[in-house]
C-alpha cells in the first residue's frame, strides 16, 4: 500500500470521536512485524506499536485517529476521498489523517533505524483526551517505555507546507467570577449594590489586559473575557450577582497565582468569589534539542524551506507528552481548513510530509 492509498483508506473510514473506524486494528496488523500494546478505556483505543532495531534513542510519532463531526453543507461526501480542483477533500485530511498516514507509511518502510522506533495512536483526541494519549504515556510510564522524542503530525503549516513548526503550546486558565450585590428596585439605587456597576468601573482594565510580555516564542498571556451574565430580563429591578467567564491562554510566565492576583487588583474590597481550572498546561521545547534541529534539517532538504518555530493555536495531545520530560514537536500540512466544512488538503503536502519523515529517520543518529 502506497502512501495516498493509505490516505484514502485513513480518511474514508468514518472516525468520530471516539469511535476509532477500526483503523487501529488496521494499523497494527499493516505493521505486523512490529509489538503491539493497546490500552482501550471507556469506548476510547490507544495502540502503540514499537520495534527495536539498535541500541539508540527511542523516536516515537503520535498522533490520532478521530476526527470531529462533519456538518452540513459539504460540496462532497465528507467520509470519501475526493480529488476536485487540486485538492483533495475530506472529513480529517488536514486534521490529522494526512499526519498519520504520512509517519505510518514512513514508519513501515524504516530498515536501519539507529535505535527504537514506534508510533502512538489514540481515538480521543478531539474529546475530553482523558482516557486517550495520556492513559498510554503513564502505561508506557510505569513499563519504563517513554521515548526520548516524540513527533506529533498535527498540521502546524500557516500559508506554505513546510513554513512552521510548533515548540510547545500556551496553556489555559479558565475563570469563573461571580460578583455579589443586593437586589433592590431600579428606582431606588441608594438602597442596593448593583454588580454591572460595581463591573463596569473595572471592565476596561480587566478586558484583553497582557498578564505578561511574551517572549521569543510566546505572545502575551491575555485576559479575554468570554461570558458576562447578570439580572432578570426586567427594567425595574437591579441584579442580585453577576456572572463572569473569562479565559487565558498562559505561557510559561503566568500561572494561577498571576490570575488571581490580577483580578483581585481590580475586585478587591468588593464580594466576590473566583474559580480558576487548568485545561492545559504551557510548554516550549528547547530548540536546541535533537528533535527541533532534525526536524528542521528534514523539512529544508526536502523543501528548502527553514520552518519558524511557533506555539501558536490552541491545545493538542503534545501536551500530554511535555508532561512526561519528553522532547516533543509538531510537525505537519497546512491548517487552514481543520473542523471546516469542505476540510482540504493537497497530494503534493501529503507526498512532501512523508518524504520529510522519512528524511527524518534516515538522519536519527
Amino acid at each position: 500500500m502506497q502512501i495516498l492509498e493509505l490516505f484514502k483508506k485513513l480518511v474514508e473510514s468514518k472516525s468520530e470521536t471516539p469511535d476509532d473506524g477500526g483503523l487501529l486494528d488496521f494499523i497494527e496488523e499493516d505493521l505486523n512485524d512490529f509489538k503491539a500494546i493497546r490500552v482501550d478505556l471507556n469506548g476510547v483505543k490507544n495502540l502503540f506499536i514499537y520495534k527495536k532495531f539498535g541500541e539508540g534513542e527511542h523516536l516515537c510519532f503520535a498522533g490520532h485517529v478521530d476526527v470531529v463531526p462533519a456538518g452540513e453543507g459539504w460540496d462532497t461526501n465528507p467520509y470519501k476521498l475526493v480529488s476536485k480542483d487540486g485538492y483533495l477533500y475530506g472529513r480529517g485530511t488536514q486534521d490529522m489523517k494526512s499526519g498519520v498516514a504520512a509517519f505510518v507509511q514512513a514508519v513501515k518502510e524504516a530498515r536501519n533505524f539507529n535505535g527504537t522506533l514506534s508510533i502512538l495512536l489514540t481515538s480521543d483526541e478531539e474529546g475530553e483526551a482523558t482516557d486517550g494519549t495520556v492513559k498510554m504515556l503513564e502505561y508506557l510510564k510505569e513499563k519504563e517505555m517513554l521515548p526520548h522524542a516524540v513527533v506529533v503530525a498535527e498540521p502546524t503549516c500557516e500559508d506554505t507546507f513546510g513554513d512552521a513548526i510548533k515548540v510547545g503550546r500556551r496553556g489555559s486558565i479558565n475563570g469563573y467570577i461571580t460578583l455579589k450585590g443586593k437586589q433592590g428596585h431600579a428606582a431606588y439605587p441608594e438602597k442596593a449594590i448593583n454588580p454591572i456597576h460595581n463591573i463596569s468601573k473595572v471592565l476596561g482594565d480587566m478586558a484583553g489586559a497582557n498578564l505578561d510580555n511574551g517572549d521569543e516564542f510566546f505572545s502575551p498571556s491575555k485576559f479575554v473575557i468570554t461570558d458576562i451574565r447578570s439580572g432578570m430580563q426586567v427594567t425595574n429591578v437591579t441584579p442580585n450577582e453577576l456572572k463572569m467567564m473569562f479565559n487565558v491562554r498562559n505561557t510559561t510566565k503566568t500561572t494561577q497565582k498571576e490570575v488571581r492576583e490580577f483580578v483581585d487588583k481590580y475586585l478587591s474590597g468588593l464580594d466576590y468569589e473566583l474559580k480558576l481550572t487548568q485545561g492545559s498546561y504551557p510548554f516550549c521545547t528547547d530548540t536546541d534539542t535533537k528533535v527541533v534541529k532534525n526536524i528542521d534539517k528534514a523539512i529544508e532538504s526536502v523543501t528548502g524551506i527553514k520552518p519558524k518555530h511557533s506555539t501558536a493555536g490552541g491545545t493538542s495531545d503534545a501536551r500530554f507528552v511535555a508532561q512526561f520530560g519528553i522532547d516533543v514537536i509538531e510537525f505537519g500540512v497546512k491548517n487552514d481548513t481543520i473542523h471546516a466544512i469542505n476540510e482540504r488538503t493537497t497530494k503534493e503536502e501529503v507526498e512532501t510530509l512523508y518524504e520529510v519523515f522519512k528524511t527524518l529517520l534516515g538522519m536519527w543518529k
